[in-house]
Parts: C-alpha cells; sequence; structure tokens
C-alpha cells in the first residue's frame, strides 16, 4: 500500500566523487555543503549523468552570487547566467561532474543579495515520464504537479531537503547545455524512506531511517 509523501521522500542525497576531500572544499565554498553527502567512488561515468541539481533563490542578484561562487570554486559555466521567459538563471558542472542549475523566477531584485536557497530540486532526466512517475508513485511518492508526459514533480516531507522531478532525459540535456549521451554510473544515491531500490532508468535509491540525514560511513559535509 502506497505511503503518504510526509513517509516517502528524499531524505538524503549523496554524490559519488573521486576525491571527497576536493569536492568537500568545493561544495562549502558554493554554499551546499548542509544539503549533501559524499562517497567515494572511482565508478565509470562518461557523458550526461542523467540528472540536475537545481537552486531556486530570491532573485538575479543571488544567482550571481551562487554562480559566481561556483566559478570562483573551480566549477565550469555550462549555460551564463541569463534572462529566459521564465526568470534569471545559470547552469554549471562542478569539478566533480555534477551538472547545478541555479535559478529564479523573478526578473528584478527586490533586495540584496542573499546566501539563502528557497528549494533544492533533484532532476532526474528519464525516457518516459509517465512510466517513471507511476514507479515512483507505487513507491509511495505523492504527485504534486504533473505535465503529461513532459513533467512530474513529487511532493516533499516536512523535513525533506530536496524535491524530486522527472523530465525527458533528452529536453534535461538541452536545456542544461549538454549532449544528451552518456554511460556509466549516474554517480548518485538517493536516500529515503522507501527502501532499496533502482528505478527504470538506473538511478540507486538505498534505505534511510528517517528524513533527517543520519550518520553514516559515506562523510556527511560540515
Amino acid at each position: 500500500m502506497a505511503t503518504t509523501a510526509s513517509h516517502t521522500s528524499i531524505a538524503t542525497v549523496t554524490l559519488e566523487v573521486a576525491d571527497p576531500e576536493a569536492a568537500r572544499r568545493f561544495y562549502t565554498a558554493f554554499g551546499v555543503d548542509a544539503h549533501l553527502r559524499l562517497r567515494a567512488s572511482e565508478g565509470h561515468s562518461a557523458g550526461f549523468r542523467g540528472f540536475t541539481l537545481a537552486l531556486t533563490v530570491s532573485g538575479p542578484a543571488t544567482v550571481d552570487g551562487f554562480v559566481g561562487a561556483a566559478v570562483d570554486a573551480g566549477a565550469t559555466v555550462l549555460k551564463p547566467a541569463a534572462k529566459s521567459l521564465w526568470g534569471y538563471g545559470g547552469v554549471v558542472q562542478a569539478p566533480d561532474g555534477t551538472i547545478w542549475k541555479v535559478a529564479t523566477s523573478a526578473k528584478k531584485d527586490t533586495g540584496p543579495a542573499t546566501r539563502e536557497i528557497d528549494d533544492i530540486v533533484l532532476l532526474l532526466g528519464v525516457e518516459d515520464v509517465k512510466a517513471s512517475k507511476q514507479f515512483y508513485v507505487g513507491r509511495g511518492l505523492s504527485v504534486a504537479r504533473s505535465f503529461g508526459g513532459k513533467y512530474a514533480e513529487f511532493a516533499s516531507g516536512e523535513s525533506s531537503p530536496v524535491k524530486l522531478a522527472l523530465y525527458k532525459r533528452r529536453g534535461l540535456a538541452k536545456d542544461l547545455g549538454v549532449p544528451a549521451e552518456g554511460t556509466g554510473s549516474h554517480r548518485i544515491v538517493v536516500g529515503g524512506t522507501a527502501g532499496s531500490f533502482t528505478d527504470p532508468d538506473g538511478f540507486a535509491w538505498e534505505a534511510a531511517t528517517s528524513l533527517t540525514p543520519a550518520p553514516s560511513t559515506a562523510p556527511a559535509l560540515s
């Protein structure tokens, strides 16, 4: 029987990196260290890993601040921050290969830049949004928003630091400014209370006992 979103949600996001210490320094400088765990891995990964972590912030100046901090710490700009029909945002790739999008729906600043994050979304690029949506519903997640076979977003529990959303893989790659092709490990493991499983696109989940990140062998950033 499916549970409610308050019982089934993302508890932790663990990035698999070649050099955890270097990654820790980068994510601390970027300003997202409190929301991630790192795990050493030499798993093969080439091309697009099929996901992005997206930060929603208050305004363009805050977007610029996060993007600037990432670049200063060694990130590569995939899409310079710019205005669009939906707001303002940019895309960077961390030294470990993870792609980050920083965006706001505001086209003008209403206050000074901050280092505050309003939302973090783990956006998975999938081959079949409808099928993957049903898969996750079967694991106890509740759909918050859905746009046919193009996009689906799941409700998150009050204590969950990260939301989950699904997007067509090729569409996501285009939005991020990278080729859609990729092979090998996704280099990410999601912790949740739905148990351990692998979704139809190969994204791995592991069991978490609560929505508060618990101590583990994977070093938490601090």
